[in-house]
């Protein structure tokens, strides 16, 4: 691992713990036990930072929907696809995961917009897919909006949940996740 992303993961796991407000530059570097002078010398600043975890984590998530929207899949499998990408990157960005859910307004200039333009894309996306599944009567006729809260507010959270769990416990989660979810949201 180089010393750049060793910088960047020792980061995400402080921001995580105290917020990306709480952390300076002093505590990465103690974190690091390196001096605060030679972070410099890998990374610019703490702006930086920010912005690589949570636009590597928001990337993650368009290439995703991405390849979810390549499928030929009913809207019900593109869904359940969705939730599984959103379990992954918990499981493989976690401390990103939670910078991202908890630090975003803290980018700054382009950054700052990347990250709204790509998360409104998301949104929308998965908001048509929603909507499809609706028209082919796989969901109910329910409000979009409502049924998009429901299930991002639930998959924006499951960072806070797998740390905690089993290999076993997590298998279930995807392979449970999923029905849980979107069954509540089957026609009948």
């Amino acid at each position: 691992m180089t010393r750049k992303k060793q910088i960047l993961k020792t980061a995400a796991q402080l921001f995580k713990e105290r917020g990306y407000s709480a952390v300076t530059m002093r505590d990465l570097a103690a974190a690091m036990d390196m001096k605060a002078a030679s972070l410099y010398n890998h990374i610019s600043g703490k702006q930086e930072i920010l912005a690589t975890l949570i636009l590597e984590v928001a990337h993650e998530f368009t290439t995703g929907m991405d390849t979810v929207e390549m499928d030929d899949k009913s809207a019900f499998a593109k869904a359940e696809q969705l939730i599984l990408l959103h379990i992954n990157i918990a499981l493989e960005y976690t401390n990103a995961l939670a910078v991202l859910n908890t630090d975003w307004m803290h980018l700054e200039g382009s950054k700052y917009q990347e990250y709204i333009t790509l998360r409104k894309t998301y949104e929308l996306d998965f908001k048509k897919i929603l909507e499809k599944g609706i028209a082919t009567g796989e969901f109910k006729n329910l409000n979009i909006e409502t049924m998009l809260f429901n299930l991002l507010s639930t998959l924006r959270s499951i960072y806070l949940w797998i740390p905690k769990k089993t290999p076993s416990e997590l298998k279930d989660l995807k392979s449970e996740l999923p029905v849980i979810l979107l069954t509540g949201l089957v026609s009948r």
